[in-house]
Protein backbone atom coordinates (compact mmCIF):
# COMPACT_ATOMS: atom_id res chain seq x y z
CA UNK A 1 0.00 0.00 0.00
CA UNK A 2 1.29 3.22 -1.47
CA UNK A 3 0.72 6.36 0.30
CA UNK A 4 1.80 10.17 -0.39
CA UNK A 5 1.38 12.44 2.36
CA UNK A 6 1.16 16.05 1.80
CA UNK A 7 -0.29 19.40 4.13
CA UNK A 8 3.16 18.84 7.04
CA UNK A 9 6.05 20.82 7.06
CA UNK A 10 7.48 17.68 7.54
CA UNK A 11 9.65 15.64 9.44
CA UNK A 12 11.84 14.70 11.53
CA UNK A 13 11.78 17.34 14.36
CA UNK A 14 10.14 19.79 12.96
CA UNK A 15 7.83 22.23 15.25
CA UNK A 16 4.18 21.81 15.00
CA UNK A 17 1.15 19.73 15.90
CA UNK A 18 0.72 18.34 12.59
CA UNK A 19 3.96 17.43 12.06
CA UNK A 20 4.56 15.78 15.57
CA UNK A 21 1.62 13.71 14.71
CA UNK A 22 3.20 12.89 11.55
CA UNK A 23 6.60 11.78 12.87
CA UNK A 24 4.56 9.61 15.41
CA UNK A 25 2.06 7.83 12.56
CA UNK A 26 3.86 7.30 9.63
CA UNK A 27 6.86 4.73 10.94
CA UNK A 28 3.93 3.18 12.90
CA UNK A 29 2.41 2.65 9.55
CA UNK A 30 5.50 1.62 7.73
CA UNK A 31 5.85 -1.42 10.53
CA UNK A 32 2.39 -2.40 9.35
CA UNK A 33 3.22 -2.72 5.94
CA UNK A 34 2.90 0.77 4.24
CA UNK A 35 5.15 2.32 2.22
CA UNK A 36 4.86 6.09 2.98
CA UNK A 37 6.62 8.97 1.46
CA UNK A 38 6.32 12.52 3.29
CA UNK A 39 6.50 15.71 1.49
CA UNK A 40 8.36 18.12 2.84
CA UNK A 41 8.80 22.19 2.78
CA UNK A 42 12.34 23.55 1.80
CA UNK A 43 12.27 26.37 4.01
CA UNK A 44 12.27 24.19 7.08
CA UNK A 45 15.06 22.24 6.63
CA UNK A 46 18.70 22.49 7.96
CA UNK A 47 21.71 20.52 8.55
CA UNK A 48 19.96 18.09 10.96
CA UNK A 49 17.25 17.83 9.22
CA UNK A 50 19.06 16.69 5.70
CA UNK A 51 18.20 12.90 5.45
CA UNK A 52 16.09 11.07 2.30
CA UNK A 53 14.33 9.02 4.93
CA UNK A 54 13.44 8.86 8.35
CA UNK A 55 12.72 5.53 10.35
CA UNK A 56 11.20 3.47 6.77
CA UNK A 57 9.33 6.97 6.19
CA UNK A 58 10.89 8.14 2.59
CA UNK A 59 11.21 11.83 2.55
CA UNK A 60 10.73 14.05 -0.65
CA UNK A 61 11.82 17.87 -0.57
CA UNK A 62 9.57 20.13 -2.52
CA UNK A 63 10.46 23.86 -2.53
CA UNK A 64 8.21 26.75 -1.17
CA UNK A 65 8.40 30.39 -0.61
CA UNK A 66 8.89 31.72 3.07
CA UNK A 67 5.53 33.64 2.84
CA UNK A 68 2.80 33.23 5.16
CA UNK A 69 0.14 33.66 2.87
CA UNK A 70 1.95 31.57 0.00
CA UNK A 71 4.06 28.84 1.87
CA UNK A 72 1.36 26.14 1.93
CA UNK A 73 -1.01 27.01 -0.99
CA UNK A 74 2.15 26.93 -3.37
CA UNK A 75 4.05 23.49 -1.82
CA UNK A 76 0.64 21.85 -2.12
CA UNK A 77 0.20 22.63 -5.14
CA UNK A 78 4.00 21.09 -6.32
CA UNK A 79 3.83 18.37 -3.83
CA UNK A 80 0.24 17.29 -5.66
CA UNK A 81 1.98 17.00 -8.52
CA UNK A 82 5.17 15.14 -7.72
CA UNK A 83 2.91 12.92 -5.90
CA UNK A 84 0.93 12.16 -8.82
CA UNK A 85 3.93 10.90 -10.24
CA UNK A 86 4.46 8.16 -8.00
CA UNK A 87 1.60 6.79 -8.49
CA UNK A 88 0.73 6.38 -4.69
CA UNK A 89 -2.43 4.06 -3.77
CA UNK A 90 -3.71 7.22 -1.54
CA UNK A 91 -2.79 10.81 -1.48
CA UNK A 92 -3.39 11.72 2.48
CA UNK A 93 -3.63 15.67 3.27
CA UNK A 94 -3.36 17.06 6.39
CA UNK A 95 -5.27 20.30 7.37
CA UNK A 96 -7.72 22.23 5.91
CA UNK A 97 -5.30 24.41 4.02
CA UNK A 98 -3.60 22.38 1.90
CA UNK A 99 -6.96 20.33 1.60
CA UNK A 100 -7.77 23.30 -1.31
CA UNK A 101 -6.07 21.16 -3.44
CA UNK A 102 -8.30 17.69 -2.84
CA UNK A 103 -9.87 19.05 -6.38
CA UNK A 104 -6.50 18.80 -7.63
CA UNK A 105 -5.66 15.38 -6.74
CA UNK A 106 -8.92 14.01 -7.41
CA UNK A 107 -8.89 15.50 -11.30
CA UNK A 108 -5.26 13.53 -11.62
CA UNK A 109 -7.12 10.25 -10.30
CA UNK A 110 -5.95 9.94 -6.95
CA UNK A 111 -8.01 8.51 -3.77
CA UNK A 112 -7.82 11.14 -0.97
CA UNK A 113 -7.51 10.88 2.53
CA UNK A 114 -7.98 13.69 5.25
CA UNK A 115 -7.19 14.97 8.56
CA UNK A 116 -9.07 17.64 9.65
CA UNK A 117 -6.52 18.75 12.72
CA UNK A 118 -7.68 22.57 13.45
CA UNK A 119 -10.25 25.14 12.71
CA UNK A 120 -7.42 26.99 10.98
CA UNK A 121 -10.46 29.50 9.49
CA UNK A 122 -11.16 30.49 12.54
CA UNK A 123 -7.42 32.49 13.51
CA UNK A 124 -6.87 35.64 14.31
CA UNK A 125 -3.40 35.50 11.83
CA UNK A 126 -6.01 35.16 8.80
CA UNK A 127 -7.78 38.18 7.06
CA UNK A 128 -11.08 37.46 5.73
CA UNK A 129 -9.99 35.89 2.29
CA UNK A 130 -7.99 33.74 3.96
CA UNK A 131 -10.35 32.84 6.26
CA UNK A 132 -12.65 32.06 3.10
CA UNK A 133 -10.34 29.72 1.17
CA UNK A 134 -9.28 27.54 4.58
CA UNK A 135 -13.17 27.21 4.89
CA UNK A 136 -13.38 25.86 1.49
CA UNK A 137 -10.66 23.60 2.20
CA UNK A 138 -12.32 22.25 5.09
CA UNK A 139 -15.34 22.00 2.43
CA UNK A 140 -13.03 20.18 0.04
CA UNK A 141 -12.34 17.34 2.70
CA UNK A 142 -16.39 16.98 3.27
CA UNK A 143 -17.58 17.36 -0.18
CA UNK A 144 -14.30 15.23 -2.19
CA UNK A 145 -11.99 13.18 0.13
CA UNK A 146 -12.82 9.68 0.09
CA UNK A 147 -12.61 9.66 3.62
CA UNK A 148 -12.17 11.87 6.42
CA UNK A 149 -10.28 11.90 9.82
CA UNK A 150 -11.34 14.16 12.46
CA UNK A 151 -8.92 14.25 15.20
CA UNK A 152 -11.41 15.20 18.25
CA UNK A 153 -15.30 14.95 18.34
CA UNK A 154 -16.29 18.56 17.76
CA UNK A 155 -14.06 18.16 14.12
CA UNK A 156 -16.64 15.02 13.46
CA UNK A 157 -19.67 17.10 14.34
CA UNK A 158 -18.98 19.18 12.04
CA UNK A 159 -19.49 17.48 9.16
CA UNK A 160 -22.14 16.13 10.63
CA UNK A 161 -23.86 19.77 11.47
CA UNK A 162 -22.28 21.68 8.67
CA UNK A 163 -22.33 19.06 5.65
CA UNK A 164 -24.89 16.63 6.40
CA UNK A 165 -22.10 13.60 6.16
CA UNK A 166 -21.19 10.78 8.53
CA UNK A 167 -20.75 8.00 6.25
CA UNK A 168 -16.39 7.61 6.16
CA UNK A 169 -15.78 9.86 8.20
CA UNK A 170 -13.72 8.21 11.31
CA UNK A 171 -12.63 9.89 14.64
CA UNK A 172 -9.09 9.22 15.13
CA UNK A 173 -7.67 10.93 18.13
CA UNK A 174 -3.99 12.57 17.96
CA UNK A 175 -1.69 10.80 20.36
CA UNK A 176 0.79 11.16 22.90
CA UNK A 177 4.18 8.71 23.35
CA UNK A 178 5.11 7.87 27.08
CA UNK A 179 7.67 8.12 28.74
CA UNK A 180 8.53 6.17 31.75
CA UNK A 181 12.02 6.45 32.17
CA UNK A 182 14.33 9.05 33.88
CA UNK A 183 14.94 12.32 32.11
CA UNK A 184 18.14 14.80 32.90
CA UNK A 185 18.23 18.16 33.64
CA UNK A 186 21.05 19.53 31.95
CA UNK A 187 18.88 21.38 29.45
CA UNK A 188 16.83 22.85 32.33
CA UNK A 189 20.73 24.00 33.85
CA UNK A 190 21.36 25.28 30.36
CA UNK A 191 18.32 27.90 30.80
CA UNK A 192 19.08 28.65 34.36
CA UNK A 193 15.91 26.66 35.38
CA UNK A 194 15.22 24.41 38.56
CA UNK A 195 12.77 21.42 38.40
CA UNK A 196 9.73 22.24 39.43
CA UNK A 197 10.51 25.66 39.94
CA UNK A 198 8.45 27.12 36.65
CA UNK A 199 5.52 27.33 34.15
CA UNK A 200 5.51 26.09 30.71
CA UNK A 201 3.74 27.08 27.71
CA UNK A 202 4.48 25.56 24.35
CA UNK A 203 3.53 26.87 20.79
CA UNK A 204 3.64 29.57 17.85
CA UNK A 205 3.90 32.93 18.37
CA UNK A 206 0.28 33.52 17.45
CA UNK A 207 -2.29 35.62 19.02
CA UNK A 208 -4.74 32.66 19.43
CA UNK A 209 -2.00 31.31 21.67
CA UNK A 210 -2.90 34.13 24.26
CA UNK A 211 0.52 33.94 25.79
CA UNK A 212 0.36 37.44 26.10
CA UNK A 213 -2.72 37.22 28.82
CA UNK A 214 -0.26 33.91 29.89
CA UNK A 215 2.77 36.45 30.68
CA UNK A 216 0.29 39.07 32.16
CA UNK A 217 -1.61 36.73 34.33
CA UNK A 218 1.25 35.33 35.46
CA UNK A 219 3.11 38.36 36.95
CA UNK A 220 0.08 39.30 39.09
CA UNK A 221 0.37 35.45 40.46
CA UNK A 222 4.06 34.46 39.90
CA UNK A 223 5.39 33.30 43.81
CA UNK A 224 9.05 33.94 44.74
CA UNK A 225 11.47 32.21 42.56
CA UNK A 226 9.01 30.86 40.14
CA UNK A 227 9.52 31.66 36.50
CA UNK A 228 7.31 31.36 33.20
CA UNK A 229 8.80 29.78 30.38
CA UNK A 230 7.32 29.83 26.58
CA UNK A 231 8.70 27.18 24.74
CA UNK A 232 7.74 28.31 20.83
CA UNK A 233 8.38 31.11 18.61
CA UNK A 234 6.79 32.82 15.50
CA UNK A 235 7.22 30.95 12.13
CA UNK A 236 6.93 33.89 10.15
CA UNK A 237 8.24 37.01 12.30
CA UNK A 238 5.25 39.64 12.63
CA UNK A 239 4.35 42.47 14.83
CA UNK A 240 2.27 40.58 17.09
CA UNK A 241 5.67 38.07 17.72
CA UNK A 242 8.15 40.91 17.68
CA UNK A 243 5.88 42.56 20.77
CA UNK A 244 5.10 39.45 22.22
CA UNK A 245 8.60 38.72 22.55
CA UNK A 246 9.20 42.23 24.49
CA UNK A 247 6.92 41.78 26.81
CA UNK A 248 8.35 38.38 27.93
CA UNK A 249 11.75 40.02 28.11
CA UNK A 250 10.15 43.09 29.85
CA UNK A 251 8.71 40.73 32.29
CA UNK A 252 11.84 38.17 32.89
CA UNK A 253 10.38 35.30 30.96
CA UNK A 254 12.27 32.31 29.94
CA UNK A 255 12.09 32.38 25.32
CA UNK A 256 13.69 29.19 24.87
CA UNK A 257 12.77 29.39 20.79
CA UNK A 258 11.30 26.10 19.36
CA UNK A 259 12.40 22.88 20.96
CA UNK A 260 12.16 19.11 20.28
CA UNK A 261 13.25 16.23 21.62
CA UNK A 262 15.37 15.56 24.47
CA UNK A 263 15.31 19.55 25.58
CA UNK A 264 11.00 19.33 25.16
CA UNK A 265 11.01 16.32 27.32
CA UNK A 266 12.79 17.66 30.04
CA UNK A 267 11.09 20.82 30.23
CA UNK A 268 7.27 18.68 29.75
CA UNK A 269 8.85 15.99 32.85
CA UNK A 270 10.05 18.87 35.28
CA UNK A 271 8.29 21.89 34.78
CA UNK A 272 5.32 22.68 37.76
CA UNK A 273 2.71 23.46 35.39
CA UNK A 274 1.74 23.18 32.07
CA UNK A 275 -0.31 25.76 30.91
CA UNK A 276 -2.62 26.00 27.57
CA UNK A 277 -4.51 29.30 27.14
CA UNK A 278 -5.52 29.08 23.16
CA UNK A 279 -8.89 30.27 22.01
CA UNK A 280 -9.04 27.62 19.56
CA UNK A 281 -6.88 24.36 19.12
CA UNK A 282 -7.77 20.62 17.17
CA UNK A 283 -6.39 17.95 19.80
CA UNK A 284 -3.37 19.99 21.38
CA UNK A 285 -0.14 17.56 21.29
CA UNK A 286 1.73 19.62 23.69
CA UNK A 287 -0.95 19.31 26.10
CA UNK A 288 -1.22 15.17 25.31
CA UNK A 289 1.87 15.33 26.22
CA UNK A 290 2.44 17.31 29.27
CA UNK A 291 -0.34 14.57 30.92
CA UNK A 292 1.83 11.99 29.28
CA UNK A 293 4.69 13.26 32.10
CA UNK A 294 2.49 13.18 34.79
CA UNK A 295 1.89 17.23 35.07
CA UNK A 296 -1.00 19.26 36.26
CA UNK A 297 -2.24 21.43 33.62
CA UNK A 298 -4.61 24.97 33.23
CA UNK A 299 -6.12 25.07 29.90
CA UNK A 300 -8.78 27.39 28.33
CA UNK A 301 -12.24 25.74 28.29
CA UNK A 302 -12.96 25.61 24.71
CA UNK A 303 -14.64 21.90 23.49
CA UNK A 304 -11.58 21.03 21.99
CA UNK A 305 -9.44 20.75 25.11
CA UNK A 306 -12.51 19.46 27.54
CA UNK A 307 -10.83 16.03 26.97
CA UNK A 308 -12.63 13.62 29.92
CA UNK A 309 -9.16 13.17 31.85
CA UNK A 310 -9.20 16.96 33.71
CA UNK A 311 -11.20 17.89 36.02
CA UNK A 312 -13.02 21.32 36.55
CA UNK A 313 -10.85 22.83 38.57
CA UNK A 314 -8.09 22.16 35.14
CA UNK A 315 -10.16 25.31 32.77
CA UNK A 316 -10.33 28.83 33.22
CA UNK A 317 -13.00 30.81 31.18
CA UNK A 318 -11.48 31.09 27.82
CA UNK A 319 -12.54 35.03 27.57
CA UNK A 320 -11.36 35.71 31.00
CA UNK A 321 -8.98 37.34 32.30
CA UNK A 322 -9.65 37.92 35.98
CA UNK A 323 -10.61 34.02 35.68
CA UNK A 324 -7.74 32.90 33.91
CA UNK A 325 -5.84 34.97 36.95
CA UNK A 326 -7.84 33.11 39.79
CA UNK A 327 -6.82 29.50 38.46
CA UNK A 328 -3.46 30.24 37.92
CA UNK A 329 -2.58 31.31 41.16
CA UNK A 330 -4.98 28.57 42.85
CA UNK A 331 -3.22 25.97 41.17
CA UNK A 332 0.75 27.82 41.72
CA UNK A 333 -0.57 27.78 45.67
CA UNK A 334 -1.26 24.23 45.59
CA UNK A 335 1.51 22.50 43.80
CA UNK A 336 0.82 18.72 42.31
CA UNK A 337 4.02 16.72 41.65
CA UNK A 338 2.42 14.27 40.13
CA UNK A 339 -0.49 13.36 38.15
CA UNK A 340 -1.82 10.09 36.57
CA UNK A 341 -4.24 10.29 33.59
CA UNK A 342 -6.04 7.70 31.96
CA UNK A 343 -4.61 8.12 27.74
CA UNK A 344 -5.43 4.79 26.57
CA UNK A 345 -7.24 6.66 23.85
CA UNK A 346 -4.38 8.40 23.03
CA UNK A 347 -1.84 5.63 22.24
CA UNK A 348 0.17 6.14 19.27
CA UNK A 349 0.26 1.98 18.12
CA UNK A 350 -3.48 2.03 18.56
CA UNK A 351 -3.88 5.12 16.12
CA UNK A 352 -1.66 3.67 13.89
CA UNK A 353 -3.75 0.47 13.22
CA UNK A 354 -7.07 2.72 12.85
CA UNK A 355 -5.29 4.67 10.61
CA UNK A 356 -4.17 1.50 9.01
CA UNK A 357 -8.04 -0.13 8.78
CA UNK A 358 -9.46 3.74 7.42
CA UNK A 359 -6.78 2.74 4.34
CA UNK A 360 -7.68 -0.50 3.76
CA UNK A 361 -11.38 0.65 3.75
CA UNK A 362 -10.78 3.04 1.23
CA UNK A 363 -9.09 0.95 -1.22
CA UNK A 364 -11.71 -1.85 -0.53
CA UNK A 365 -14.27 1.34 -1.65
CA UNK A 366 -12.42 1.73 -4.79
Amino acid sequence: MKIVVVGTRGIPDIPGGVETHCQQLYPRLVKLGCDVTVMRRTPYLNENNQATEYRGVKLVDVNAPRKKSLEAFVHTALAVLSARKLKPDLIHFHAVGPSLFIPLARLLGMRVIATHHSLNYQHAKWNFASRLLLKFGEWCQARLAHDVIAVNEPFRQIFHDDYEREERVHLIYNGVELSNGEIGTDYLSSQNLEPERYVLAVGRFVPDKRFDWLIKAFAQVAPQGMKLVLAGDADHEDEYARSLKQQARDKGVVLTGYVTGEPLRQLLRHAALFVLPSTHEGLSISLLEAMGHGRDVLVSDIAANRLGQLKEDDFFATNDFDNLVTQLRSKLDNPVTVRHYDLTDFDWDHIARQTFDVYTQALAKR
